[in-house]
């Protein structure tokens, strides 16, 4: 990149060189030198000064006279090859670069006057702290003035309850004074790498940090701070604000800044009159990996710079009112929200929100429905911001009803229009539910005036389009009237949270014959005006499948909630106080009914006349689809049930909710797949006749086709270990087979019948001709007996055909005894899933993929009622030859589930394990025959493991993890001894081997906390002592702090009169430490005889002894001392409880232990990821007595729950007869 970079650069900067007389060639060279020298991207530059060179002594010069635009030109040149726009060339006659004059030192007080003239600070309002900074100072003055600035500026600022720093004007600065400005912001505990600075001249990089500490306090990491910058912010201002963006502790307001440099300098370029003007140092964040400069720093609020201060006043305000706003929300919901028991929830997760985290009213709104939405999903729960204060709900005005008759049959009159339409249709309309006073008044005159003239009618139309709502009390009042007068129907139940009360509203009582009945069709017209009352009614009636909502999408305006300010903001919250529960036990939150046909509402009455004319023929084609699925599914019992189902949806209204073809066969192929459970069952529209997929005759190949044949058929490979791979994609029938039978023998299957196993890849077969599954299949069978393959139930002939394996082949078959392996896919599909699935049932494969697609043999197409509607049906099934059931229309599952693209690599691996079992069943034979406790019993395992390789008891393995399943449980079902097991532990967990990998010692000033946590110690009447321990550790660990377990354990127990020790939750651990344990318990002086211990691996014995010296006092021989155990107690503590039983030292009570071992050895079986684990340790009497595999038994048995009881019982009275 670099060397193409300088390439570019040298071709654009030589192409524009001028005649000698303007620009020397050594020109070139001396501009290089310049940026060579010090440039900050040095790397940018490789072999740019050699590229130039060369370019110099080629011709290929263009002459630009006129040098301004000479500089203009190399300048664009420059910044084009390096992309940096701070690099620009100038040409300036008569100027010369001279060193600055040396400054005479400030005095301090000259050196304050300048302070003070780029820093300002006030308070604001609400006590929000104004900063601002016009110059970074260096470090030199940060710490000659430091105090003076505490004292008189940043104490005033430090108490204040939030802080805006001011860089919007800040053009210059010393890079020193950055870590002294953010260290204020950052906490003391850890110093934070904020930046890294590259300067070129001394090719040096400086890291600064924040300081460990700083004069006075820092600003609390608990208080906004906001940083405010403009285009004009340059320079080191620019890293100021960049490095607290990204620590995460000030929001940026304002502009981007400048994208300037930390150090610029002009060179002259050799002696011309020519300049160049380079960026010296580069910053680089260690917090990003990225710099500010040339592009700037972006805000996270953009406002004009002269608008920032007052945008970053407003969010320090929206911040500071969050805490009230989330306690009135809080409040609110707790009284008005209908779905009580979400509360709870909601009050913690809005309580979560950080106000540090909001920049606006919106934002805060946004945040907070953000909240509240992933708790409730309630879209009538809200929060908006609003000027606005919303309206209170003003009640409808109130009907006096006791009016005469005319009156109230004029006002019904004009309120429901009602007409007979062509073709024997009623039309309803109304635009407003009547009042809950009014409805009682209009109830007597309703039946004569509106349902009177539409109770003959063969189907209702329901106009909603213009109804704006109103109170819901009429609803049941109208619903009920499209219903039968029994049984009673539940129409919705309404909970109200103002009232605590939940109502049911079902269907009214009606004069006899006077309802319009559950059998014929209503149509309910919406548009978007369609609001309130008209939507619910609209809604029931689709959700009771009792009409079909043709129009727009109403408007979604219910009266469930209720609208209420908060605090003093802007911010306006929408509750729901009602919960609206349909029939079916659904709640409905609001939003717009959306039509079953959506059209303009102008068009929904045409296209109500449309819907008609097809619901007419939809008993036809319903009952159609159900004749249709009895005469033709492979499965007639299925096809009954769901025959049963389709008709029983049409008579409950269902299927009104269909509106065309279209989605008519998509809600018929929604019942059909889910009461048949099978997904192969389709309806489906089409404007011509489908054609039948029929099966073309095949027809005998030409010779010069075989060639092509095979090559598309098959692809033959014998892989590494002698293990062939077979490929084909698609199943051809039996006569081409036959045809082609010597060049197949010849140019496949010759190549793969002498391996050792054979993997046959089925992935991308989606299937074809079944008539050559029994060919293929009996290449991998003996001749005798046949095999039952599977059997073909065809439901159009209703006959069954068995399909078997052959008695004759053409060439050898595959030896039974070699393995095959099946890859399949989710297309792997009809033959080749039969072939699949066979192979499956008579355990012949093992099948390693994705399971299959779950197709079909035969699919017939039929078309429903001679209507525009088909439908396709599997009709034939397959049975298995092993149960007779039929094979699930799921798709086979394989054996080994992997993804398709990975199922070779497995299935290669499951190759390698099985040809390495015999090595690993021998292996951990002859490492328990070497290594067991009992000699005799492991001799006895290594030769009846040995004995089950020839019984072929291992052939199957897919996994190490199976594998070392089935070795532990014949290893331990031939020695009786449950800790003879195999473990598979991967490569990711070879930290948890037991026994291999040491357990770490803890540091040494964890010690003391670790002995407190893991002991337990109590003095019961001042007298018995109680200590439990859950786990044994190894003596070198225990010597270690032997002085501080005598501290904090023993020295509490040592001078009780009795002592019970807890071993009901040990688990054991190393037993090097029973010695040193069990040496408390006896007197000193005489040495006591512990236990005799025999070690397999080293054929030796060993005796165990009290020791002669312990850590602390001895508890001595002459003490009550009582063990309490269980049967979990195991390993190390059961030797304990052993030892002390044996030589009558304790008094044992509780449960029969667990039958542990010594800590077993784990030994690794090489080249696999199996341990096996060998109890190699035994304890060996002269009495034969042990503990191992069987437990040590108590004295006393109790359940281990109420161990600790009787054994204080005892005491207690032990100790009151010996007083």
């Amino acid at each position: 990149m670099a060397g193409t970079a300088s390439l570019c650069l040298v071709l654009i900067l030589v192409s524009s060189v001028p005649s000698a007389k303007m620009f020397q060639s050594t020109m070139m060279l001396d501009m290089a030198e310049v940026l060579l020298e010090n440039y900050c991207f040095p790397e940018n530059l490789a072999g740019m000064k050699e590229a130039i060179r060369q370019a110099n002594q080629s011709e290929e010069i263009l002459h630009v006279s006129e040098p301004h635009t000479l500089a203009a030109v190399l300048t664009a040149g420059l910044q084009g090859a390096l992309n940096d726009p701070r690099l620009r060339i100038s040409y300036e006659p008569g100027t010369s670069i001279q060193e600055p004059a040396p400054v005479p030192p400030l005095s301090p007080g000259m050196h304050l006057q300048l302070v003070q003239s780029s820093v300002k600070f006030e308070i604001l309002d609400n006590n929000v702290g104004y900063l601002r900074i016009d110059h970074i100072i260096e470090e030199e003055m940060v710490k000659e003035l430091g105090p003076i600035l505490v004292e008189r500026i940043w104490d005033h600022i430090v108490t204040t309850n939030a802080l805006i720093l001011d860089l919007r004007y800040s053009e210059s600065g010393k890079i020193s004074g950055v870590p002294f400005l953010i260290s204020y912001f950052c906490q003391a505990d850890d110093q934070i790498h904020i930046d890294s600075v590259y300067d070129r001249p001394s090719n040096s990089t400086q890291e600064l940090w924040t300081l460990p500490s700083v004069l006075g306090e820092r600003y609390s990491q608990d208080k906004d701070l906001l940083v405010l910058v403009s285009s004009y912010t340059r320079g080191v201002a620019e890293d100021v604000a960049y490095i607290l963006k990204h620590l995460d502790r000030a929001l940026l307001v304002g502009e981007r800044t400048a994208g300037g440099s930390l150090n610029v300098q002009k060179f002259r370029i050799g002696t011309s009159d020519f300049f160049i003007t380079v960026p010296l140092s580069r910053s680089i964040s260690p917090i990003t990996g990225q710099s500010w400069e040339v592009n700037g720093v972006f805000p996270v609020v953009l406002v004009s710079a002269d608008r920032a201060l007052e945008k970053a006043t407003s969010i320090l305000a929206v911040r500071k009112a969050v805490p009230n706003v989330i306690a009135r929300v809080s409040n609110l919901l707790g009284n008005y929200y209908a779905f009580v028991d979400h509360v709870p929830a909601l009050l913690r997760q809005i309580s979560k929100l950080t106000p540090s985290a909001v920049i606006s009213e919106q934002d805060l709104a946004a945040k907070l429905n953000c909240e509240l939405q992933a708790i409730c999903e309630d879209p009538r729960l809200t929060i908006r911001v609003s000027p606005v204060p919303p309206r209170s709900m003003v009640p409808s005005p109130s009907v006096d009803p006791a009016g005469d008759t005319s009156s109230l049959l004029h006002l019904l009159g004009s309120l429901f229009q009602v007409d007979v339409l062509e073709g024997n249709i009623g039309y309803l309309r109304f635009d407003q539910f009547p009042g809950d006073a009014l409805m009682p008044a209009l109830s007597p005159h309703l039946d004569a005036k509106v349902w009177a003239p539409l109770r003959d009618t063969d189907a209702t139309i329901v106009d909603l389009r213009f109804n704006s709502g109103g109170p819901s009390a009429s609803i049941s009042l109208l619903l009920s009237h499209f219903q039968e007068p029994a049984p009673p129907v539940l129409f919705y139940t309404v909970y109200n949270r103002l009232s605590n009360t939940s109502q049911e509203f079902s269907t009214l009582p009606a004069p006899d014959g006077s309802l319009y009945g559950l059998e014929r069709d209503v149509y309910v017209l919406t548009s978007h005006r369609t609001a309130s009352a008209a939507e619910e009614f609209a809604y029931l009636m689709q959700s009771l499948n009792r009409a079909t909502v043709i129009g727009e999408i109403t408007s979604g305006t219910l009266h469930h909630s209720r609208s209420f300010p908060i605090g003093e903001t802007n911010l306006i919250i929408t509750i729901p106080f009602l919960n609206f529960l349909d029939n079916n036990g659904e709640y409905w939150l609001g939003g717009g009914v959306v039509p079953d046909a959506i059209v303009l509402a102008e068009e929904a009455l045409e296209k109500t006349k449309e819907v008609m004319t097809f619901h007419a023929k939809l008993f036809e084609l319903v009952e159609g689809t159900a004749d249709l699925l009895n005469a033709h599914y492979a499965m007639p019992e299925v096809a009954a049930q769901v025959s049963s189902v389709l008709h029983a949806k049409r008579l409950a209204g269902w299927y009104r909710s269909v509106v065309d073809s279209e989605s008519l066969a998509s809600q018929l192929t929604s019942d059909l797949k889910e009461a048949a459970a099978d997904h192969r069952l389709q309806v489906f529209c089409s404007v011509s006749v489908p054609e039948p997929p029929e099966e073309a005759p095949e027809s005998i190949p030409s010779p010069e086709e075989l060639g092509s044949i095979l090559r598309a058929l098959f692809k033959v490979e014998v892989l590494p270990g002698n293990v062939g791979y077979l490929r084909f994609d698609l199943m051809a029938g039996a006569d081409t087979i036959r045809a082609i039978g010597p060049q197949l023998l010849e140019q496949v299957w010759n190549k793969l019948v002498d391996t050792e196993s054979l993997v046959i890849d089925m992935r991308y077969n989606v299937g074809g001709y079944s008539t050559a599954i029994p060919i293929l299949c009996s290449y991998f069978f003996a001749p005798q007996p046949l095999r039952h393959l599977y059997t073909v139930f065809d439901r159009p002939s209703s006959t069954s055909s068995q399909i078997w394996t052959m008695p004759k082949v053409l060439g050898r078959r595959y030896s039974p005894k070699k393995d095959i392996y099946i890859l399949t896919s989710h297309i792997t599909g009809s033959a080749a899933e039969t072939f699949t699935r066979a192979m499956m049932d008579l355990k012949r494969a093992t099948v390693v993929g994705e399971p299959t697609i779950g197709g079909a043999l035969s699919i017939g197409t039929y078309r429903i009622a001679h209507s525009d509607l088909y439908m396709a049906i599997p009709n034939q099934v397959v049975l298995s030859s092993v149960s007779g059931q039929v094979w699930s229309v799921s798709g086979a599952e394989p054996h080994v589930p992997v993804q398709a693209n990975e199922a070779l690599q497995v299935a290669l691996g499951i190759v390698q394990l099985r040809a390495k079992i015999p090595w690993i069943i021998r292996t951990a034979g002859e490492l328990v025959a070497a290594n067991y406790a009992s000699a005799e019993s492991g001799a006895s395992v290594a030769e009846h493991l040995a004995h089950t390789l020839s019984l072929d008891q291992y052939s199957g393995i897919n996994s190490e993890l199976e594998l070392a399943q089935k070795l532990s449980k014949h290893l331990q079902q031939l020695s009786g001894d449950k800790h003879l097991r195999v473990a598979h532990i991967p490569e990711n967990r070879k930290d948890h081997i037991p026994g291999v990998v040491p357990i770490p010692i803890p540091p040494p000033e964890m010690f003391e906390d670790l002995i407190k946590f893991s002991f337990q110690i109590k003095v019961f009447d001042n007298t018995v002592g109680y200590l439990r321990f859950d786990m044994f550790s190894d003596l070198e660990h225990i010597n270690r702090v032997s002085d501080l377990m005598v501290q904090h354990v023993w020295n509490k127990i040592e001078n009780t009169t009795a002592l019970i020790v807890d071993l009901r939750y040990n688990i054991g651990g190393p037993t090097s430490a029973i010695p040193a344990l069990c040496s408390y318990f006896f007197d000193d002086g005489r040495p006591v005889l512990l236990d005799t211990v025999y070690n397999r691996p080293t054929d030796t014995t060993s005796e165990l002894w009290t020791l002669p010296h312990v850590a602390g006092e001895r508890y001595g021989s002459g003490r009550e001392l009582i063990l309490l155990t269980s049967n979990f107690t195991s390993g190390a503590a059961e030797e304990f409880v052993f030892v002390m039983k044996r030589l009558g030292r304790a008094l044992v009570v509780g449960e029969l232990t667990s039958g542990g071992s010594h800590p077993p050895q784990t030994y690794h079986v090489d080249d696999t990821q199996l341990y096996l684990s060998i109890p190699t340790v035994k304890s060996s009497n002269p009495d034969g007595a042990s503990w191992e595999g069987t437990g040590v038994a108590p004295h006393l048995e109790v359940a281990a729950e109420t161990a600790l009881e009787k054994a204080r019982d005892l005491l207690r009275s032990h100790l009151h007869r010996s007083s």
